[in-house]
């Protein structure tokens, strides 16, 4: 009797494997990861079918139909809020393609501040929201219940009652310890927070698809984006991957336009309204900005392909810092072909990991580019989360996007593009300092590793399409 009810288990367990093989081979994404996740599927569905459950759904039509729908009057609602201004033919000639794919311009005339590390982003940014007059959005993945999230609870709460509107948004799995308590105080005291899902309904199996996005505008004037999120980690305060190095923008021009919109999309896809949205100032700099908000929502992938487009760019130089180097095939050949055309190619990685699968990917990824001449360093003082692109000497890049599978194709992320001789000039002092403080990656580290080390690696990178 026991093993007639085992076994009709079983085969329960090896049709639904089945079933579920046949959805991914339809809908995911590439036939790389619709393999994995088929053959997987057919063979072990009992180490396979939950986690597809969570990780393997690839559409969500609510939030595309509304994404796609809307994409073009919040566009003309932005285009009616800015002054006429132009990039010139320069700018828009060399990365043309960018704004044209994601719908975006180049706006002239934005000042910038680079902001290094926690304490100087979260100085500005406090600075900002304590001098709102009417309007401050805010909008990141991770918000910890720790010292600096209760500052910023304090700081809304003091902005709310000063009479100015506050809108929060949070990723709903990114602060998954996020108590209620903290968002019920900040709901209390009048601010409008809500968290960020592709289903309105809740769905316990939907993993995938975050929000990655950071963004904070501050009466439609000052806008803030970058790779930090809201935790005491940020400001380096938890060993053991203390100290934490992270970069941020702060921006002031009609560009800040564009962080609204798309903090103004999330957030009707939320609540089903719109948040204040007020017109910049006129550019006072003299940097020309694209606001790149890319998506799973997005016809193309647009992330892959702005990185594709920014390393192809590259002449002279292209230093880029991540906290996962896992590229896809498309980035890893562009890469390579920048070694080809003599372009000074350099990545950052680091030296200890926050997540053992991807650190082991990274690791076998690292070994693989240094074999293509691809100049790999490991920054050495504690863990490097920066998501810093610098493109020859004019062209910088600032934003939310890992080169990981993830960045490229599950997450909504943003970043600033910067076309400005002089910001270039901070943010290769700032790498260079960087490169100073690590060690370069050579084809010694992957051959001297021990045999099941090596083999780990090769594992992880398997996982390539949920990394």
């Amino acid at each position: 009797m026991l093993t007639t009810i085992v076994g009709g288990l079983l085969l329960v367990l090896h049709i639904a494997g089945v079933l579920a093989a046949m959805h991914a081979v339809i809908n995911t994404r590439t036939p790389q990861g619709a393999f994995a996740w088929a053959l997987g599927l057919v063979l072990l569905p009992y180490a396979t079918l939950i986690p597809y459950l969570y990780l393997g759904r690839s559409h969500f039509h609510g939030y595309v139909d509304l994404h796609r729908a809307r994409r073009d009057q919040m566009q003309a609602l932005a285009d009616a809020q800015l002054a006429n201004g132009s990039s010139g033919p320069e700018v828009n000639e060399r990365y043309g393609e960018i704004a044209h794919m994601l719908g975006a311009r180049f706006h002239p005339g934005q000042r910038l501040r680079l902001l290094i590390n926690g304490d100087a982003t979260f100085e500005a940014i406090f600075a900002a929201i304590n001098e709102a007059k009417r309007c401050v959005l805010v909008q990141f993945f991770i918000i910890h219940d720790d010292m600096l999230g209760k500052r910023m609870q304090q700081a809304l709460i003091d902005r709310v009652r000063a009479g100015v509107d506050v809108c929060v948004l949070y990723d709903g799995i990114g602060s998954h310890a996020l108590p209620n308590e903290y968002v019920e105080t900040l709901q209390e005291a009048g601010v409008i927070i809500h968290p960020f899902a592709t289903q309105r309904r809740s769905n316990r199996f939907q993993l995938n698809f975050r929000n990655h996005r950071k963004i904070v505008v501050v009466d439609g004037v000052r806008g803030f984006v970058g790779g930090l999120n809201v935790g005491d980690e940020y400001l380096g305060l938890k060993p053991p991957l203390a100290p934490w190095r992270d970069t941020h923008l702060e921006i002031e021009g009609p560009a800040v336009a564009d962080l609204q919109r798309s903090f103004a999309e999330d957030w009707h896809w939320v609540t089903g309204e719109l948040p204040p949205l007020l017109k910049p100032q006129q550019g006072s700099g003299n940097a020309h900005t694209l606001i790149a908000a890319t998506g799973p929502a997005d016809r193309q992938e647009t992330c892959s392909l702005f990185f594709v487009s920014l390393i192809h760019a590259a002449r002279q130089r292209l230093w880029i810092t991540t906290p996962y180097f896992v590229p896809d095939q498309a980035v890893m050949s562009a890469l390579r072909l920048a070694v080809f055309r003599g372009v000074d190619v350099r990545v950052l990685i680091p030296c200890r990991p926050d997540h053992r699968t991807v650190f082991l990917a990274t690791s076998l990824y690292a070994h693989d580019a240094v074999l293509a001449g691809i100049r790999v360093f490991r920054y050495q003082p504690g863990f490097v989360h920066e998501k810093v692109l610098l493109v020859d000497d004019d062209t910088a890049s600032v934003g939310s996007m890992n080169l990981d599978n993830r960045s490229f194709r599950l997450n909504f992320e943003i970043g600033a593009l910067n076309v400005d001789e002089e910001f270039a000039t901070e943010v290769e002092t700032m790498l260079s300092d960087d490169f100073a403080h690590a060690h370069e990656v050579t084809a010694a580290e992957y051959e001297k590793a021990p045999y099941l080390r090596r083999l780990a690696m090769h594992v992880a990178r398997l996982f390539d399409p949920v990394l």
